[in-house]
């Protein structure tokens, strides 16, 4: 159990918190929220013991094991799965040990290694690193790769998954989703769910918070405040709280008005499309939570497109790639007024290469590639943050692309985009991520663009600019392609997906739950589980192309999944209550009832399980 107590924590001069008393219990699952600059990671640095606190304690039991993720990565000749397994620091020195002793043929150091290797329970060390590094997106031939020839965002993966392989009691994620496409997300979450420690971790991703957490910690105006449930459950508790004190009465009827006009346009949308599913399960989220979104005093849009043909943006045929590189063969897209389009897949399948053709950045290697003469497009890149002129203010970039214009527009614009009063002649050298990346969207709003490429554009942004963004975009006439880790961006963004995957670009028909899924039966797939999984998953939708078959419902695959997840996590809790003395400290018949009840949820998990499976051997 970690206790704070009066608890108060400075960063120079600014009190970050203040009173905080409240106890976190192992075995809890925490989502750490609040605005950027609210002391999330101080707070994690406190609890590491790296910064003291201005006031009061926090207590963290001596005995604990922590794990975090680095901040950096040395570059080092080591290979990436020796790099991995180093997480776990005695397994590491005992396999070390044991590879030396072979290399000089001291078989009596090889059998000591043996030994130490059995009593840590090391055997499968090497491939529990091995499928940490896969499940983050590691190809096998990497493997062996030289850390240092890994580039930065790769090294960020690195870092976690030597986090992940750390032997710990308390694990701390500091934005973990960061970097990592949506497959590596939907696994580490599955992963954490597993996690038998306390885990704290910080995070704008609300679809992943609602998928891990168990409780939130809501950092906001220097005090912490615990809530049971995940961030979802936060946001109706939040609001209701809002609610009871009569905050901003007025505004909360406007954003309410606001919100059910987004749910109905939604709705009447998504009525249309095979994919409604993601999008009307997103938004059925946000009723209730209006209080919560009238506190946010951020909006943004994205003005009305100055003409908006139908025919926009197409690929015919088209070979993509570098050079004598081809990474996507054959890719046909089409773009229309209206198109709500998210690609999916893996880091390295293709999906930043494809947006980059669309853009016409890199030529096409074979095919064609036509545009409308009023194709206007707005493009948002990776690096895109990156290159915003340092020693330049928002108001400097904004009057690079609108020469003439009157400065006091200019200033009511970015006003618009939360860049107020003098904070519009501010050198952006002293802006923080979040803050570069909404001025680089201002920068492509003011072109009223009719096309959206937008790749990872939620990378630095907190959950109220997620939220603003997400709302800006349903309001967007034009055409968008959205490549994404935020799943709750894309459910209520996007009605068409195409996965990007083995050189190829193909519709994916289905919903994001159906792709979770998919995603899962394939990994079964691979380890031999199931060899039909991932073909029956990719049908999920419809049966197999000239031929009649039984039809999978994604619903129900969803729901079987996520019966087996919440076994899993029950069985979980029975095993931490088992192994807790104090749980039956009073008499045996405490620890045979939780040996009773551990009986019958592992029953009931092996059926969900043979159910789950079952769906897809009719198929």
């Amino acid at each position: 159990m970690i206790s704070f107590r009066d608890f108060a924590l400075r960063r120079g001069e600014r009190l970050l918190l203040s009173n905080v008393d409240l106890a976190l219990h192992a075995g809890w699952r925490v989502g750490v929220i609040g605005r950027n600059g609210t002391g999330k990671s101080s707070l994690f640095a406190a609890i590491q013991g790296e910064v003291e606190a201005d006031r009061g304690d926090i207590d963290v039991p001596n005995r604990v094991r922590i794990a975090s993720v680095a901040q950096e990565t040395p570059a080092l000749p080591d290979p990436a799965l020796d790099f991995v397994l180093s997480g776990d620091i005695q397994v590491h020195k005992a396999v070390v040990a044991e590879r030396e002793a072979v290399e000089r043929e001291d078989w009596e150091a090889v059998a000591e290694a043996h030994h130490r290797l059995e009593e840590l329970g090391g055997y499968d060390a090497t491939a529990r690193a091995g499928k940490l590094l896969h499940g983050l997106g590691f190809s096998p031939d990497t493997h062996e790769r030289a850390v240092k020839e890994f580039s930065g965002g790769w090294r960020v993966r690195l870092n976690l998954a030597r986090a992940l392989m750390m032997p710990s009691d308390l694990l701390l994620l500091d934005e973990p989703t960061n970097h990592l496409d949506l497959d590596a997300v939907l696994w580490l979450e599955q992963w954490l769910l597993k996690y038998p420690g306390t885990l704290l971790m910080i995070s704008h991703d609300r679809e992943f918070l609602d998928g891990v957490s168990t409780h939130t910690l809501h950092l906001h105006e220097g005090k912490a405040k615990l809530y049971v449930g995940d961030y979802t459950a936060f946001e109706r508790q939040r609001a209701e709280h809002l609610r009871q004190q009569q905050i901003a009465f007025e505004k909360e009827q406007v954003e309410r008005a606001h919100l059910q006009s987004f749910i109905d346009r939604f709705k009447a949308k998504a009525s249309k499309a095979k994919q409604a599913q993601s999008r009307m399960k997103r938004l059925a989220k946000l009723a209730g939570t209006e209080a919560v979104r009238a506190e946010r005093s951020l909006r943004i849009d994205f003005p009305e497109p100055a003409k908006l043909p139908h025919a926009l943006l197409r690929l015919v045929e088209a070979d993509c790639g570098y050079g004598n590189h081809k990474v996507l063969d054959n890719a046909s897209f089409i773009m229309e007024a209206g198109d709500r389009v998210a690609l999916l897949g893996p880091n390295g399948a293709g999906k930043s290469t494809l947006v980059k053709t669309l853009v016409g950045e890199i030529p096409l290697l074979a095919g064609e590639r036509s545009g409308h003469p009023d194709l206007r497009i707005g493009y948002f890149a990776q690096h895109t943050v990156e290159s915003l002129q340092e020693g330049r203010s928002p108001i400097d970039h904004l009057g690079d692309i609108a020469p003439g214009v009157a400065t006091q527009q200019l200033r009511d614009f970015l006003g618009k985009w939360n860049f107020p009063g003098d904070r519009a002649f501010e050198s952006v050298d002293g802006f923080s991520g979040g803050e570069r990346a909404r001025l680089a969207l201002a920068l492509i709003a003011w072109r009223k663009p009719n096309v959206l490429l937008l790749d990872e554009p939620t990378n630095h942004l907190d959950l109220d600019m997620r939220e603003a963004l997400a709302e800006a975009l349903s309001d967007f006439d034009g055409a968008i392609v959205l490549v994404s880790h935020d799943r709750h961006l894309i459910g209520l963004v996007c009605d068409t997906f195409v996965r990007v995957a083995d050189g190829v670009a193909q519709p994916f028909d289905g919903d994001l739950d159906a792709y979770a899924v998919w995603l899962r039966t394939r990994e079964d797939s691979s380890e031999g589980k199931k060899a039909k999984a991932a073909p029956a998953a990719a049908a999920a939708s419809a049966p197999a192309a000239g031929k009649p078959g039984k039809k999978v419902n994604p619903v129900k695959l969803a729901e079987a999944e996520k019966r087996v997840a919440e076994l899993e996590s029950k069985l979980h809790t029975l095993d931490m209550d088992l192994a807790d003395p104090t749980k039956y400290a009073g008499g045996g018949d405490n620890a045979s009832e939780l040996a009773r009840q551990r009986e019958t949820v592992a029953a009931e998990l092996e059926k969900a399980e043979a159910a789950w499976m079952a769906m897809y051997d009719g198929a």
